[in-house]
Protein backbone atom coordinates (compact mmCIF):
# COMPACT_ATOMS: atom_id res chain seq x y z
CA UNK A 1 0.00 0.00 0.00
CA UNK A 2 2.69 2.55 1.01
CA UNK A 3 4.19 2.15 -2.53
CA UNK A 4 0.96 2.43 -4.31
CA UNK A 5 0.47 5.50 -2.20
CA UNK A 6 4.16 6.80 -3.18
CA UNK A 7 3.18 6.00 -7.26
CA UNK A 8 0.27 8.04 -7.24
CA UNK A 9 1.93 10.69 -5.50
CA UNK A 10 4.73 11.23 -7.80
CA UNK A 11 2.21 10.84 -10.81
CA UNK A 12 0.40 13.76 -9.63
CA UNK A 13 3.64 15.76 -9.50
CA UNK A 14 4.30 15.21 -12.77
CA UNK A 15 1.22 16.40 -13.89
CA UNK A 16 1.02 19.30 -11.95
CA UNK A 17 4.77 20.21 -13.28
CA UNK A 18 4.11 19.62 -16.41
CA UNK A 19 0.72 21.72 -16.07
CA UNK A 20 2.96 24.67 -14.63
CA UNK A 21 5.19 24.60 -17.19
CA UNK A 22 2.66 24.68 -20.19
CA UNK A 23 1.28 28.04 -18.11
CA UNK A 24 4.41 29.63 -18.42
CA UNK A 25 5.16 28.79 -21.77
CA UNK A 26 1.68 30.30 -22.89
CA UNK A 27 2.56 33.14 -20.43
CA UNK A 28 5.83 33.96 -22.23
CA UNK A 29 4.09 33.73 -25.38
CA UNK A 30 1.40 35.77 -24.49
CA UNK A 31 4.31 38.74 -22.89
CA UNK A 32 6.16 38.68 -26.13
CA UNK A 33 3.09 38.86 -28.04
CA UNK A 34 2.38 41.89 -26.44
CA UNK A 35 6.44 43.58 -26.80
CA UNK A 36 6.64 45.48 -30.14
CA UNK A 37 9.94 44.64 -32.06
CA UNK A 38 12.31 46.46 -31.79
CA UNK A 39 12.78 49.53 -34.16
CA UNK A 40 14.35 49.08 -37.51
CA UNK A 41 18.32 50.50 -37.78
CA UNK A 42 19.15 53.89 -39.37
CA UNK A 43 19.45 53.93 -43.07
CA UNK A 44 22.85 53.66 -44.28
CA UNK A 45 24.81 56.69 -45.85
CA UNK A 46 23.75 56.47 -50.12
CA UNK A 47 27.48 56.65 -51.90
CA UNK A 48 30.90 55.50 -51.54
CA UNK A 49 32.44 57.00 -48.31
CA UNK A 50 29.21 59.51 -47.84
CA UNK A 51 28.69 60.47 -44.57
CA UNK A 52 25.89 62.48 -43.16
CA UNK A 53 25.33 66.11 -43.70
CA UNK A 54 25.95 68.68 -40.79
CA UNK A 55 23.39 71.05 -39.14
CA UNK A 56 24.25 74.46 -40.09
CA UNK A 57 23.60 75.77 -36.82
CA UNK A 58 25.87 73.80 -35.30
CA UNK A 59 29.17 75.78 -37.45
CA UNK A 60 27.49 78.94 -38.29
CA UNK A 61 29.02 81.78 -36.22
CA UNK A 62 27.41 83.98 -33.89
CA UNK A 63 28.19 87.16 -36.11
CA UNK A 64 25.99 85.07 -38.98
CA UNK A 65 23.72 83.78 -36.49
CA UNK A 66 22.43 86.94 -36.26
CA UNK A 67 22.83 88.46 -39.59
CA UNK A 68 20.60 85.62 -40.51
CA UNK A 69 18.26 86.30 -38.14
CA UNK A 70 17.90 89.96 -39.38
CA UNK A 71 17.57 89.09 -42.92
CA UNK A 72 14.06 90.39 -43.14
CA UNK A 73 14.89 94.05 -41.51
CA UNK A 74 18.12 93.64 -44.29
CA UNK A 75 14.86 93.45 -46.96
CA UNK A 76 13.12 96.55 -45.75
CA UNK A 77 16.30 98.65 -45.50
CA UNK A 78 17.76 98.17 -48.66
CA UNK A 79 14.83 98.04 -50.86
CA UNK A 80 14.31 101.55 -49.40
CA UNK A 81 17.40 102.93 -50.16
CA UNK A 82 17.69 101.18 -53.41
CA UNK A 83 14.15 102.79 -54.29
CA UNK A 84 15.15 106.37 -53.13
CA UNK A 85 18.80 107.06 -54.04
CA UNK A 86 20.56 106.61 -57.25
CA UNK A 87 22.07 103.33 -58.44
CA UNK A 88 24.04 102.42 -61.72
CA UNK A 89 22.32 99.59 -63.18
CA UNK A 90 18.38 98.55 -64.53
CA UNK A 91 17.10 98.12 -61.36
CA UNK A 92 13.07 97.82 -62.97
CA UNK A 93 13.76 94.97 -65.25
CA UNK A 94 15.29 92.52 -61.95
CA UNK A 95 11.20 91.18 -61.41
CA UNK A 96 11.32 88.59 -58.52
CA UNK A 97 15.05 88.67 -58.03
CA UNK A 98 14.60 91.70 -55.74
CA UNK A 99 10.70 90.36 -54.28
CA UNK A 100 11.41 89.37 -50.92
CA UNK A 101 9.03 86.93 -51.21
CA UNK A 102 9.49 85.28 -54.42
CA UNK A 103 11.07 81.67 -53.09
CA UNK A 104 9.42 78.66 -54.63
CA UNK A 105 9.30 75.38 -54.03
CA UNK A 106 12.24 72.63 -55.33
CA UNK A 107 15.19 75.20 -53.90
CA UNK A 108 17.98 72.48 -54.28
CA UNK A 109 19.97 73.39 -57.96
CA UNK A 110 21.37 70.67 -59.93
CA UNK A 111 25.12 70.31 -60.22
CA UNK A 112 26.76 72.24 -63.17
CA UNK A 113 27.81 75.47 -64.85
CA UNK A 114 25.63 78.61 -64.43
CA UNK A 115 25.66 82.00 -65.04
CA UNK A 116 26.02 84.85 -62.60
CA UNK A 117 25.64 88.46 -61.65
CA UNK A 118 25.58 90.00 -57.98
CA UNK A 119 23.26 93.21 -57.28
CA UNK A 120 23.76 94.76 -54.28
CA UNK A 121 20.92 97.01 -52.51
CA UNK A 122 21.06 99.70 -50.09
CA UNK A 123 24.80 101.62 -48.76
CA UNK A 124 26.33 100.69 -45.61
CA UNK A 125 27.03 104.70 -45.85
CA UNK A 126 23.24 105.72 -45.79
CA UNK A 127 22.30 108.99 -48.10
CA UNK A 128 25.83 109.53 -49.38
CA UNK A 129 26.05 106.05 -50.86
CA UNK A 130 24.48 104.64 -54.15
CA UNK A 131 20.91 102.53 -53.56
CA UNK A 132 21.85 99.97 -56.17
CA UNK A 133 24.41 98.60 -58.31
CA UNK A 134 23.48 95.58 -60.99
CA UNK A 135 26.62 94.04 -61.65
CA UNK A 136 27.40 92.13 -65.45
CA UNK A 137 27.45 87.99 -65.17
CA UNK A 138 30.10 86.12 -64.48
CA UNK A 139 30.70 82.61 -64.34
CA UNK A 140 29.92 80.28 -61.10
CA UNK A 141 29.18 76.48 -60.48
CA UNK A 142 27.22 74.36 -57.94
CA UNK A 143 29.24 71.34 -57.85
CA UNK A 144 28.76 67.61 -55.21
CA UNK A 145 31.12 67.16 -52.63
CA UNK A 146 31.31 64.29 -50.07
CA UNK A 147 30.01 67.38 -47.38
CA UNK A 148 27.07 68.12 -49.56
CA UNK A 149 26.32 70.93 -52.40
CA UNK A 150 28.85 73.82 -52.91
CA UNK A 151 28.48 76.93 -54.88
CA UNK A 152 31.67 78.75 -56.16
CA UNK A 153 31.67 82.16 -58.16
CA UNK A 154 34.81 81.13 -60.31
CA UNK A 155 35.19 84.50 -61.83
CA UNK A 156 35.03 88.42 -60.79
CA UNK A 157 36.91 90.63 -58.08
CA UNK A 158 34.56 88.95 -55.32
CA UNK A 159 34.66 85.10 -55.29
CA UNK A 160 32.49 83.80 -52.48
CA UNK A 161 32.31 80.05 -52.04
CA UNK A 162 30.61 77.59 -49.66
CA UNK A 163 28.49 74.60 -48.60
CA UNK A 164 24.78 74.70 -49.23
CA UNK A 165 22.69 73.13 -46.14
CA UNK A 166 19.23 71.35 -46.58
CA UNK A 167 16.64 73.63 -44.68
CA UNK A 168 13.13 73.17 -46.11
CA UNK A 169 11.79 72.53 -49.81
CA UNK A 170 12.32 76.47 -50.74
CA UNK A 171 15.43 77.33 -48.94
CA UNK A 172 18.82 76.32 -47.97
CA UNK A 173 21.68 77.98 -45.87
CA UNK A 174 24.83 78.57 -47.11
CA UNK A 175 27.99 79.20 -45.53
CA UNK A 176 30.91 80.73 -47.00
CA UNK A 177 34.17 83.03 -46.99
CA UNK A 178 35.06 85.38 -49.98
CA UNK A 179 38.13 85.67 -51.95
CA UNK A 180 38.95 89.05 -52.77
CA UNK A 181 40.83 90.21 -56.30
CA UNK A 182 43.59 87.54 -57.08
CA UNK A 183 43.38 85.90 -54.15
CA UNK A 184 43.19 81.83 -53.95
CA UNK A 185 39.58 80.78 -54.03
CA UNK A 186 38.09 80.64 -50.13
CA UNK A 187 37.87 77.46 -49.14
CA UNK A 188 36.73 77.83 -44.94
CA UNK A 189 34.04 79.11 -43.18
CA UNK A 190 34.68 80.04 -39.36
CA UNK A 191 38.65 80.97 -39.74
CA UNK A 192 38.41 84.64 -40.80
CA UNK A 193 35.26 86.72 -39.47
CA UNK A 194 36.05 89.31 -41.74
CA UNK A 195 35.45 87.25 -44.72
CA UNK A 196 32.79 85.18 -43.59
CA UNK A 197 29.27 85.35 -44.72
CA UNK A 198 25.91 83.45 -44.96
CA UNK A 199 23.64 83.46 -47.54
CA UNK A 200 19.77 82.20 -48.55
CA UNK A 201 19.60 79.96 -51.92
CA UNK A 202 15.85 80.28 -53.44
CA UNK A 203 14.23 79.12 -56.37
CA UNK A 204 12.81 82.24 -57.79
CA UNK A 205 12.13 80.96 -61.48
CA UNK A 206 11.87 77.70 -63.45
CA UNK A 207 15.72 77.61 -63.58
CA UNK A 208 16.43 80.83 -62.09
CA UNK A 209 17.84 80.94 -58.33
CA UNK A 210 19.11 83.44 -56.24
CA UNK A 211 21.42 83.35 -52.89
CA UNK A 212 20.35 86.16 -50.75
CA UNK A 213 23.38 87.67 -48.34
CA UNK A 214 21.29 90.34 -45.53
CA UNK A 215 24.51 91.97 -44.34
CA UNK A 216 27.32 91.76 -46.21
CA UNK A 217 31.10 93.08 -44.93
CA UNK A 218 31.47 95.94 -47.25
CA UNK A 219 29.57 97.82 -49.69
CA UNK A 220 25.54 97.16 -48.93
CA UNK A 221 23.14 96.51 -46.88
CA UNK A 222 21.86 92.84 -49.04
CA UNK A 223 23.57 91.23 -51.91
CA UNK A 224 21.71 89.33 -54.35
CA UNK A 225 23.77 86.58 -56.63
CA UNK A 226 21.22 85.58 -59.68
CA UNK A 227 22.02 82.02 -61.08
CA UNK A 228 20.98 80.54 -64.25
CA UNK A 229 22.26 77.27 -65.75
CA UNK A 230 25.05 78.12 -68.54
CA UNK A 231 28.24 79.41 -68.97
CA UNK A 232 29.08 82.61 -68.57
CA UNK A 233 30.09 85.08 -71.67
CA UNK A 234 34.11 84.73 -72.14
Amino acid sequence: MPQFARLVSSRLRSRFGLRLALLGGLATLAACAATPPPPPPPPAATGSGAAPLMDWRGVITSGDRDRYRRVDAAWTLALQQARRQPGSGDLSGLGDLIQPKAARPGVAPAPGDYRCRTVKLGSQGGEDGLGYVVYGWFACRIEQTPRGLKFSKLTGSQRPSGLLFPENDRHMVMLGSMALAQEPAANSYGRNAERDLVAILERIGEARWRLVVPWPQNESNLDLIELVPGRAPA
